[in-house]
């Protein structure tokens, strides 16, 4: 099994600000004219259109056509011809990331918690939006509570929605909380998104109820949705290891021996089958949907997609 060095700054289980600040650099990767991480966000790009907006860009001549209301009369008395000022209307995306960090997030067995990686995309997602000078908010899912922060395009609306992913990250580790009905992730979802806002969820999906996952569709009717699945090895028998562990999704346990192929196989089923309810739903909505494993580094892994 191959074996990777951990990502700058992380020790695969904590998070740090560091780890996380550590995406700033990756995120030129991704800016125009590169087309990946889902085609710079499913081709959210900024554009900006001549008009009378609230950021000036430029005086010229008046020409033919050009609102009376726009001639800047100042230059139009130094010159002796009539001039015209020009304002660009910004046209923001905004992007806005579900972030699940509930207890069952948090396993790995190889490199990263589930968790971490899913910490790590959102950072790559935060700055890679920021750096295109659109909005990015989240909604993160702590397992007892839901963080809401509405979309900004300022750095420092960024760095506050890292500072909180770690700290609750970390909180969480320190002291797994209760499980939140995901029913209710929905709902703030569309309170909080702008119509044609870009909607990622981040999570493995193990707690979502069917019902929950058919809310999600109900997203596509004003917004663009997107899913990222994230898994480790072990959860579908993947491993070296012959010997008995006991595995947990952050309620119950159980003990598996990793000897036994009959039990490997019923791991194997059972996150397929998951895995299908969630390919189903994708290609019934036309949702687009995609898989990180937490056992692989991040940035091989989106550079491929």
């Amino acid at each position: 099994m191959a074996q990777f060095a951990l990502p700058p700054h992380s020790n695969g289980v904590t998070l740090s600000l560091e780890e996380l600040l550590y995406y700033k650099s990756q995120s030129i990767r991704w800016l125009p004219p590169a087309r990946s991480l889902w085609s710079v966000l499913g081709g959210m790009n900024s554009s900006r259109q001549r008009g009378r907006g609230m950021d000036f860009e430029e005086v010229r001549k008046y020409q033919a056509g050009d609102d009376i209301r726009s001639i800047d009369w100042r230059v139009t008395a130094r010159t002796g011809k009539p001039h015209t000022k020009l304002f660009s209307e910004d046209k923001q995306q905004s992007v806005l990331i579900y972030l699940d960090l509930g207890p069952d997030m948090l396993f790995g067995s190889q490199y990263l918690y589930k968790s971490v990686q899913a910490a790590h995309l959102a950072a790559v997602l935060i700055w890679t939006t920021l750096s295109k000078k659109d909005r990015i908010g989240a909604l993160i899912d702590t397992g007892s509570e839901l963080l809401e922060f509405k979309p900004t395009s300022l750095v420092k609306g960024g760095l506050t929605i890292l500072n909180a992913i770690l700290n609750a990250h970390n909180r969480i580790v320190a002291d797994s909380p209760s499980h939140l009905d995901r029913a209710a992730v929905i709902p703030r979802l569309q309170r909080m998104s702008a119509k044609g806002s870009e909607i990622i969820f981040i999570s493995d999906f193990v707690r979502f109820a069917p019902s929950a996952l058919e809310q999600i569709a109900t997203l596509k009717q004003h917004h663009s949705v997107r899913l990222v699945q994230l898994y480790d090895p072990l959860e579908y028998g993947e491993t070296d290891y012959r010997g008995q562990l006991k595995l947990t999704d952050g309620q119950t346990s159980r003990w598996f021996n990793f000897g036994c192929k009959q039990q490997k196989m019923d791991l194997k089923n059972s996150f397929e089958q998951h895995q299908q309810q969630l390919r189903l739903l994708s290609y019934r909505h036309g949702i687009p949907f995609s898989t990180l494993s937490c056992a692989k580094p991040l940035i091989n892994q989106i550079a491929e997609q």
